[in-house]
């Protein structure tokens, strides 16, 4: 399901996407296809939902990170994905 609302995001949306955009390989243009929520409105949900001391720190390490950026990335295509990573189809987690 795609959010087009952040109003819409329920808690565990909220938690997938604060867990997300922790993780140093996923891009805010995989973040806005899978919850339709745009760089800036990212940062506002971790601004809004992190104690401000871990927002600050949060912050600190994304901003000038290559690899949150689809465009700004050094390698084109793949990524190491576990292989007890749970399967993401269609914007919806499959158990």
């Amino acid at each position: 399901m795609i959010f087009k609302d952040k109003n819409e995001l329920d808690i565990r949306a909220i938690d997938r996407v604060i867990e997300m955009a922790w993780e140093d390989r996923t891009s805010f243009e995989a973040i806005e296809f899978q919850f339709g929520l745009k760089e800036q409105e990212v940062i506002e949900l971790m601004r809004r939902e992190m104690k401000p001391k871990s927002f600050k720190m949060w912050r600190k390490r994304v901003q000038g990170r290559k690899t949150k950026h689809e465009k700004l990335r050094t390698f084109s295509e793949g990524r190491f994905k576990c292989s007890r990573q749970k399967q993401i189809t269609q914007n919806s987690i499959s158990k």
